[in-house]
């Protein structure tokens, strides 16, 4: 006789991570252990150092807060399909905050010894729990867990040989595993899940027909679209893109992102019409390439033209999205991906310099502002840029200004060209505003910082985050010198500049509602950048900049910097890293995913989960915002 209650259970409990990923098997087994409780509101569920309890809790109905009574602050709320009181099964300790109905709930409670051998066998599983836990603890980075969420960083091998991309043939899979058409989509996931693939060819009369892969089962199975025992049909992707076997991986790379597909199939004469030899996924470029950016670096350098170092960024694109396919930790990837930018960067200075008819009257330095001085720019957007030269005499400024403004204007083209967009704002080194001497610079620095309102804090944020993408690094240091010297000599600039900090937008508004644009272009969409990384980005760097710390532009390392120097913050800080880090990742991920900036979200088309891990981030934006007001007094003395 079947068990009502159990499957009811199994049926609500499938829809919401991690218990989405389990197979059938587990979630039945699951289901048929888990407590039903009932809670009135304000009823109390566990509080701080109570010892554990031998369940952690997901919400069926309801909502439950999650607070610190000892500072009276509420630090979550859990709402339907949201998990909480993971410690005992993660760290095995008393738990560390209290946990409180706020208002009737039914909850079911997850029995951690039945749980437990279920994700240390799924990996899926245990990286979400480790996630959500370390998001709750506002530490993903405490001793016990660092390197488990998204791995430890390791080192490039420097003398690792590789080969160019645009001639070298693509390794394809040619382990081929197929189902005919009438297979039911179940069959084909308990296929592909045995036999560990990320991919099956639906096969008719010996020629390929369509092809299944690991994101049909996420958008039109899991997602509850269609049933799991529909055919193969309903779900594959069909006509399959097909190509013959000798396919160079720049080919495939350029095929991929054209169809927006992540596997091809090889077949004998390159048609539907021939027997299939093999697949090639995206995977299998990534391997084929080495997994190594040394070799677009080699190839960026050896290009003489803009549209050549256009094509390669293709190919930085590919190496982005397959990199966090990979789940490559993002600090990595930003180190790579930048690296990558600032080579292409310095090449268009190098060809824009050889269009020139003289060399450069003096050294100069040509600064990257904003997300790419940061080294955070993964994806393309519009370019922030200026150019400082070496002090001239006053008679011979004019025509040395003329010279750069030149150069300036063939180098911003040239990004253009290869695919940064032109900055709306003219904050460009081709605006004579931002193509000075360093003299000039430093005029123009004293002034913001002398005399800060809105428009010269707006400025001089920007210019504070720099790096050098080409020239001399001494321009640059005797910049950051003369502003951490005018900075002690005018305090009240930190003042306006955290009160420039504060003005972002909360991301959420009541009960933890997404606080979205309520007209214009985006309306209804939700700003990440605006309202989740700016906050972080102005925070960091107010508080590094109070600390005279030089040569760190980065926001996560700037946090961690911060984590060192004031020991009683460093959860807050660590926290503030974490949350910068997985925000960025997420836009990233959806820039990709809709071919733009990523930066204006539809949250329909979000998963609970995704929604989840946006939700976890807003409370170190909420803490760092506190603690700007209460460290620099903002109210009390601009208000």
């Amino acid at each position: 006789m079947k068990n009502l209650i159990s499957e009811r259970v199994a049926d609500f409990i499938k829809n919401f991570p991690p218990f989405n990923v389990l197979d059938s098997k587990s979630l039945q087994l699951l289901s048929e252990q888990i407590l039903i409780i009932y809670k009135e509101k304000n009823s109390v569920i566990f509080t701080v150092e109570e010892e554990q309890h031998k369940h952690f809790y997901l919400v069926h109905k309801g909502a439950v807060i999650l607070s610190n009574p000892a500072s009276n602050n509420i630090l979550d709320y859990c709402d339907e399909g949201d998990i909480f009181g993971l410690r005992p099964l993660i760290a095995n300790e008393n738990y560390k905050l209290e946990a409180r109905a706020h208002e009737e709930c039914i909850l079911y409670g997850i029995p951690i010894e039945l749980f437990r051998p279920i994700a240390k066998q799924n990996e899926e599983v245990s990286l979400f729990l480790m996630e959500s836990f370390a998001s709750n603890t506002r530490n993903p980075y405490s001793k016990n867990q660092k390197g488990q969420l998204y791995g430890i960083e390791g080192e490039e091998n420097p003398n690792k040989e590789v080969k160019i991309p645009d001639l070298q043939l693509a390794s394809y899979s040619k382990k081929l595993i197929s189902c005919s058409p009438r297979t039911t989509i179940q069959k084909a996931a308990e296929l592909m899940s045995e036999k560990q693939i990320g991919s099956v060819l639906v096969i008719s009369k010996d020629l390929p027909i369509g092809i299944i892969t690991d994101k049909d089962f996420r958008n039109k199975v899991i997602s509850g679209k269609l049933p799991i025992s529909g055919s193969v049909t309903s779900i594959m992707s069909s006509p399959v893109i097909t190509y013959p076997k000798k396919l160079s991986i720049t080919q495939a790379q350029m095929a991929m992102m054209k169809s927006n597909i992540s596997h091809l199939v090889i077949t004998e004469d390159g048609t539907p019409n021939t027997k299939a030899l093999g697949i090639l996924s995206k995977h299998d470029v990534m391997v084929s390439l080495g997994d190594n950016p040394a070799v677009l670096v080699k190839a960026i350098k050896r290009a003489d033209k803009f549209k050549k170092i256009k094509e390669l960024r293709k190919s930085v694109m590919m190496l982005l999205s397959g990199y966090l396919e990979q789940n490559i930790p993002l600090g990595l990837i930003a180190k790579i991906i930048s690296e990558l930018n600032d080579t292409c960067t310095k090449q268009v200075v190098e060809i824009s310099l050889a269009k020139m008819k003289n060399p450069p009257p003096v050294k100069f330095a040509w600064l990257a502002l904003g997300s790419q001085g940061r080294s955070e720019q993964l994806l393309h957007t519009d370019q922030d840029n200026a150019l400082v030269f070496e002090d001239v005499p006053d008679e011979s400024l004019p025509k040395t200004t003329t010279y750069f403004l030149k150069l300036s204007k063939n180098i911003t083209k040239g990004l253009n060209k290869i695919g940064y967009e032109y900055c709306p704002a003219e904050m460009m080194a081709s605006n004579p505003k931002w193509c000075l001497s360093l003299q000039e610079w430093k005029n123009k620095l004293s002034y913001w910082i002398s005399n800060p309102g809105p428009n010269e804090v707006l400025m001089s944020s920007i210019f504070f985050d720099y790096s050098l993408a080409f020239g001399e690094r001494h321009l640059l240091d005797q910049m950051s010198e003369h502003i951490f010297k005018t900075v002690e000599k005018y305090p009240i600039f930190l003042v306006h500049l955290a009160n420039g900090a504060l003005q972002s937008p909360s991301p959420t508004g009541f009960f933890r509602q997404f606080v979205v644009e309520q007209d214009g272009q985006h309306k209804d969409f939700f700003d990440v950048k605006s309202r989740a990384l700016r906050p972080l980005i102005d925070a960091a760097r107010v508080l590094i900049l109070s600390h005279s710390i030089k040569g760190i532009s980065n926001t996560w390392e700037r946090y961690e910097k911060l984590a060192e120097l004031e020991p009683n913050n460093n959860e807050l800080y660590l926290a503030c890293s974490y949350a910068t880090k997985a925000l960025l990742k997420f836009r990233t991920r959806q820039g990709l995913l809709h071919h733009d900036s990523g930066r204006f979200i539809e949250l329909e088309q979000l998963t609970k989960q995704e929604k989840m891990k946006l939700k976890r981030t807003f409370k170190a934006i909420k803490e760092i915002q506190e603690l700007i007001t209460l460290r620099f007094k903002v109210a009390n003395i601009l208000g």
